[in-house]
């Protein structure tokens, strides 16, 4: 006998804060009525930390600070065992997002070292010969807005063969001036980084100018710490050998879920950085890496 079970949540975006009440229903189908052992509804929210591959076996001590953590978890007994009728039965829920103790609910994130997720789960127990039920349904939670105002820190650059670091032969470099300027590095998520470059002269044609978004997630504990960046987008604002002294724009939306208020905590950080990247025609890669601050108002 066919049946299916699902979660639907109130809100359509899923989007909920610290305090809030999450709600919605248990939607159950089927043709007839149908026994069951009980139906239960959990909530939980967990920060998962992985090891890269060059850390593992580096820190013993990794081993215990790299147990997944728990923000916040709860059950609650939908149903008592019993019958439900053929057709469509919607069950209605509600659990208040609220932590026990000093623990704060940080801002969902998908990371690749650091996963911050929260999720309901509901459970359908049957007889022996009729298979369990479940289903999960993640939503996502926002941190609280900071009430100061975030004043905008301008920051002007200049790239030439003298400027850049990490270089062998620095005389066999191409003569290149290129300037530019971000609006900010302390940014607020839900508004694009915005700023511009300009090429003012370069020997080389030039092949393409990128913005890099890297993420930067650092876990570990007291003996050591294990640091990892990886790149989150990579945009191209120019395509070509560009117009010396033309002001290219820079613009790039913070993706959602993939990007969250910087984060700072004992076991664990989240932080971003944006590099601008000049690549030349002989592809020679040109970068300059700004560390950035994000938040939410």
């Amino acid at each position: 006998m066919s049946v299916t079970l699902d979660i639907r949540l109130k809100r359509a975006n899923k989007v909920y804060r610290e305090g809030e009440t999450v709600a919605g229903v248990i939607v159950l189908v089927c043709k007839e009525p149908l026994q069951h052992h009980g139906i239960t509804l959990s909530l939980e929210g967990l920060v998962n930390l992985q090891l890269s591959s060059k850390s593992v076996g580096v820190f013993e001590a990794f081993y215990n600070s790299v147990k997944p953590i728990q923000l916040i978890s709860s059950n609650i007994e939908v149903a008592k065992a019993g019958k439900i009728p053929g057709g469509k039965t919607e069950i209605p829920f509600e659990f208040p997002l609220h932590t026990k103790g000093n623990k704060v609910l940080y801002e969902t994130y998908h990371g690749v070292f650091v996963n911050i997720q929260y999720t309901l789960r509901c459970d359908m127990k049957r007889s022996l010969l009729a298979k369990d039920l479940s289903r999960n349904c993640e939503f996502i939670v926002h941190c609280q807005p900071q009430k100061a105002k975030v004043v905008p820190t301008p920051v002007n650059f200049t790239i030439t063969p003298d400027t850049l670091q990490n270089i062998r032969e620095r005389n066999l470099l191409p003569k290149f001036l290129i300037r530019g300027h971000l609006d900010a590095t302390n940014c607020v998520i839900s508004q694009p980084l915005t700023g511009e470059v300009v090429v003012e002269n370069s020997d080389v044609p030039i092949k393409s100018i990128e913005l890099q978004l890297v993420r930067v997630e650092t876990c570990g504990c007291a003996e050591g710490y294990a640091r990892d960046a990886t790149e989150i987008q990579n945009i191209q604002i120019a395509e070509g050998d560009v117009c010396h002294g033309l002001s290219i724009p820079i613009y790039m939306i913070f993706p959602r879920l993939f990007t969250c208020p910087t984060l700072e905590t004992t076991n664990f950080k989240v932080e971003f950085e944006v590099n601008v990247v000049v690549v030349l025609h002989d592809d020679h890669l040109i970068t300059e890496n700004f560390p950035l601050k994000l938040c939410r108002l």
